[in-house]
């Protein structure tokens, strides 16, 4: 059966998992400003609104506790493929819902799905690219994203326009079930997909399924040879690093709980965290609030060129995420952002007014007659979603996904995502309300949030830009500060060379002839394994 192996392929087509979170995005925003919504499920705002959009990330941050416990005894790809299956119900449930529980749990059930996929989409990714990528390749988890968001926005957008478009008082309830129903067409794409996709070969080799994981990484990295240098090289880094784990004879649980792993989990779990905080929440999910507020325009409309930003700013990141490294374009982020928001909300202080009711219904507070400074708001919003996409947006999950050790990645990503979950619940549910009653204050309250963000990562956030996950450990148990340089020569590279030189020789685990692609190479049994290394490599 035909197996892929092309990295960015691979990577590109996994991060549908990731497409399937941005699709659930917009499935709230594109709708809440259309009457039908407003009508059969009796005009919800504030906590009652709040409520609903919360469902999906309450059901996210379960799915992501429970996701390493699925892929680490099933493979990453048997659980993303369950992931999918959950999409396609709790979809199903939100296309047939009959009232607002009934909502609620069709979201609580694709929630699921987006907690497993947003866990293990990135260490899927991480773990078959090669270190010299493996920040692009991620982030196509966070394009993936925006493109979800993009795509059912503007399904919701032309599904607003049915009968007298979302103003009419007797819109059909078509406007927003024929969206809940198309979103689960890609999680049925990915479901068949991922069976003609490799398992990860950190995953196979930690199974002691050895044969396997180097005819992977031979596909991957070496064109099918299990004597490349680069593949041999990469065999060994994995080996040595499990034998280490092993010899520590610690469970996961309590490989998590040491000092050395406990700090990345804290890391981890900050850096979901202040992206959540960083406000995002408030551009994604209820952006047609903000427009409402400004009083410029179609909100559906101007709303509809932010997710455009979105989509074409997360571009450049995958070009330069591997080049400028995950702690610059996190900090340079948050700086940014506070202070777009500190301009915002310092705009509609001044010059903004409560609604005497001449604005929408659900908003309280709006800019009146006065097009410049609703100008100004807009294109704020703007920037600041530009500004997220090329940082914190693909560097969240690439940088969460690489600090890891073997033996205990999927559980701390699990648990480092379940801390962008129950941030992103918390803010679904508090926003509304807030905007609702303390208006231009909310933004004050986000740009803080990015201040802490800046400290934070300057002082605790170590680069990890060009090393391969093996090597994460060199850089968070160095002792040195996280704004000290850890750049040097990849151990890989190293070995690696020294395999092309000659002055190391190491052989593949034993393969059978139909497992060697074109029956070329010549293997050697793992007994065979033999060392001339030099003592400058004798610790490798």
């Amino acid at each position: 059966m035909y197996r892929a192996s092309n990295v960015y392929f691979i990577c590109g087509f996994a991060a549908i998992g990731g497409g399937l979170f941005g699709f659930d995005i917009s499935s709230m925003s594109g709708v809440i400003g259309t009457s039908a919504y407003k009508r059969y499920f009796d005009n919800p705002v504030s906590y009652r609104q709040g409520g609903i959009t919360a469902s999906m990330p309450a059901g996210s941050l379960v799915g992501s506790l429970a996701s390493s416990f699925i892929a680490d005894r099933f493979s990453r790809k048997v659980a993303l493929q369950v992931a999918c299956i959950l999409w396609i119900i709790g979809s199903t449930i939100q296309c047939a819902s009959q009232n607002v529980p009934m909502l609620c749990a069709g979201r609580v059930v694709s929630g699921l799905c987006v907690g497993i996929t947003s866990s293990l989409v990135p260490v899927y990714q991480s773990e078959i690219a090669p270190k010299e990528i493996r920040g692009r390749v991620v982030s196509f988890q966070q394009w993936a994203i925006t493109w979800g968001i993009l795509i059912q926005y503007f399904i919701q957008y032309g599904a607003a326009q049915i009968g007298g478009g979302p103003d009419d008082p007797n819109q059909p309830e078509a406007a927003f079930r024929i969206p809940w129903g198309i979103q689960m067409l890609p999680a049925f794409i990915l479901f068949i997909g991922l069976f003609f996709f490799p398992c990860s070969p950190r995953w196979l080799a930690s199974k002691d399924r050895w044969e396997e994981a180097i005819q992977v990484m031979a596909e991957l990295h070496g064109g099918g040879n299990v004597n490349h240098p680069k593949v041999l090289a990469e065999y060994k880094e994995i080996e040595e690093a499990l034998r280490f784990e092993r010899e520590e004879a610690l469970s996961s649980f309590a490989a998590l709980t040491q000092p050395r792993i406990f700090k990345r989990v804290v890391l981890g779990v900050s850096v979901q965290m202040w992206s959540q905080l960083s406000g995002i929440n408030i551009m994604m999910y209820y952006i047609v609030y903000i427009m409402e507020a400004a009083r410029i325009g179609s909100p559906l409309t101007t709303a509809s060129i932010q997710y455009i930003i979105n989509v074409v700013l997360t571009l450049p990141s995958i070009v330069y995420l591997d080049k400028v490294g995950r702690r610059t374009a996190m900090m340079f982020g948050s700086i940014i952002m506070m202070i777009f928001f500190f301009i915002s909300g310092a705009l509609q202080a001044i010059y903004g007014q409560p609604n005497d009711g001449q604005g929408g219904s659900d908003i309280t507070w709006i800019i009146r007659d006065n097009v410049p400074v609703s100008s100004a708001i807009v294109a704020i919003s703007y920037l600041y979603v530009a500004t997220f996409a090329t940082t914190w947006g693909p560097a969240t999950w690439t940088y969460t996904a690489e600090i890891f050790p073997s033996r205990v990645r999927a559980m701390a990503v699990s648990i480092s995502a379940a801390s962008n979950w129950f941030w992103n619940m918390a803010l679904a549910f508090c926003v509304p309300p807030l905007l609702w009653n303390i208006n231009w204050k909310v933004y004050m309250i986000f740009a803080a949030f990015n201040g802490c963000a800046l400290i934070h990562m300057a002082l605790c956030a170590h680069e990890t830009a060009g090393l391969t996950l093996e090597e994460m450990d060199d850089v968070f148990d160095s002792g040195l500060p996280a704004w000290r340089s850890h750049r040097k020569t990849s151990r890989l590279d190293a070995l690696r060379n020294d395999i092309e030189q000659g002055r190391v020789r190491i052989a593949a685990p034993l393969l059978t002839e139909s497992e060697v692609r074109g029956g070329e190479n010549k293997t050697f049994a793992l007994s065979d394994l033999t060392y001339l290394a030099s003592e400058r490599i004798a610790k490798i």
